[in-house]
């Protein structure tokens, strides 16, 4: 008999979202951080709508902890969350003071209709989900963001040097933000072992339309869309 080996329930998950990835990939906002030609202005967008994203992510985290089975994952949960809080959020405010942006503006800033819906759609399925839903709207975020940051600092590389946002390329291409998603992967894959197909359908669902809104919230802040009312 021939011995294969099947793929993972992550692998599974990255080749149905890969299209869609792509897409992500190649849009002109990402392109345009890459070689360092997009405004200041979208940028600073990006910025305050991003952060007002992240502080309903972080969440996320929070109820990992609650949902964990385990001391060693609910202090995994708690690590990545105060991360976030602590780190991420930090470049944020870095790169919104250099842009002119206040703390204060950022914690006012409103989120878009795209942001909510992204957000409310995770939070849902967390908080009435189980451990692998909350996982399965995770991980777009965090596995996407990485790719994107490797992608960019292997396309531009020694021009990196001259590129207003290399900061932010050189952050979400380092190994320290990478450990992240891929300690949910390993995670995911724990839990999902043996799950039945029709469980499995569902955390696929989860991970490809928050995948969708990886995609919708590239194109929200590249142009700039808000409330039209």
């Amino acid at each position: 008999m021939e011995n294969t080996k099947l793929e993972t329930f992550s692998d599974r998950l990255h080749a149905r979202a890969k299209e869609i990835w792509k897409r992500n990939h190649s849009h002109p906002f990402v392109q345009a951080i890459g070689n360092g030609t997009l405004p200041e202005k979208k940028f600073a967008y990006y910025l305050k709508q991003d952060y007002v994203y992240l502080m309903d992510y972080s969440k996320l985290f929070a109820l990992g902890v609650i949902k964990a089975h385990n001391i060693e994952t609910m202090a995994k949960f708690a690590s990545i969350l105060n991360e976030t809080l602590q780190v991420e959020m930090d470049i944020h405010r870095h790169y919104a003071s250099e842009f002119g942006i206040s703390a204060k503006e950022l914690e006012n800033t409103e989120p878009t209709p795209t942001t909510l819906a992204y957000t409310g759609y995770m939070l849902n399925a967390a908080q009435h989900g189980t451990l692998a839903d909350l996982i399965a709207c995770l991980l777009p975020c965090a596995w996407d963001y990485y790719e994107i940051g490797l992608l960019l600092k292997e396309q531009n590389g020694a021009a990196l040097e001259n590129n207003r946002y290399a900061d932010w390329i050189r952050s979400y291409s380092s190994p320290e933000f990478g450990e992240a998603h891929k300690w949910l992967i390993a995670l995911l894959e724990e839990l999902t072992e043996g799950m039945p197909e029709k469980e499995l359908l569902r955390l696929e669902k989860h991970f490809l339309v928050t995948s969708r809104y990886e995609y919708l919230f590239w194109d929200m802040v590249q142009n700039e869309q808000d409330w039209p009312l």
